[in-house]
């Protein structure tokens, strides 16, 4: 059901794609598109709270080349970063069943095979943490969850390579909590940036416009 404050949009309402750089180095995997967010405007994080908050910080951690997303069309590009979820259509009451979980994992194991350069995977909250340890499983990447314990800022070295940092999910009920702050968030981002071995922020536009 459309929200009054939309009542004149023409919601996406079916799955949303990821998005972002195809050579990514750092892939931030989230839990669904929001009902009033990403299945109205048809990007991740993109129209609600949650992104509100994250791409100010994606911006600022030299990720993203604007602080805001409003629309597909509002001119937001990735630098380095990939965004997806583990479930790709809004579930009733944000929460996925275990079969959402299983007919969308699929997706994630094709799109992880993809993203040739990814180094980092930031899990923004638990049950992205669950999956994507779920899908290093189905690719016999690892033979146990056993050891992996999920965190804020908790950091794993996987054993293909991969580095996985944990993060709060930035849902207002973190934010407005203070739960997550900006700060927090900032240095997980700014820690997977040291990780995937990415240079300094500035002009990182500056080349990409130059290329």
């Amino acid at each position: 059901m459309k929200r009054k404050a939309y009542a004149n949009f023409e919601y996406w309402g079916r799955p949303v794609p990821s998005f972002g750089d195809a050579q990514a180095r750092v892939l931030l995997l989230g839990l669904a598109p929001g009902a009033h967010g990403s299945n109205r405007t048809g990007r991740m994080f993109t129209g609600d709270g949650s992104g509100n908050f994250l791409f100010p910080v994606l911006h600022d951690a030299g990720f993203a080349s604007q602080a805001k997303a409003a629309a597909r069309d509002d001119g937001m590009k990735l630098n380095d970063a990939w965004i997806s979820a583990v479930v790709r259509c809004a579930p009733p009451g944000n929460k996925p069943t275990p079969e959402e979980l299983r007919n969308c994992a699929p997706w994630l194991d094709e799109e992880m095979g993809l993203l040739r350069k990814l180094r980092v995977v930031v899990c923004l909250g638990k049950i992205a943490f669950d999956g994507f340890l779920g899908h290093q499983l189905r690719a016999g990447k690892l033979t146990t969850r056993a050891g992996f314990t999920f965190g804020h800022g908790t950091e794993y070295a996987l054993p293909d390579g991969l580095t996985l940092i944990a993060s709060y999910h930035p849902s207002l009920q973190n934010t407005n909590t203070g739960k997550l702050t900006r700060a927090m968030f900032l240095a997980v981002f700014m820690r997977a940036r040291a990780k995937a071995g990415l240079g300094a922020m500035n002009a990182v536009y500056e080349e990409r416009d130059g290329q």
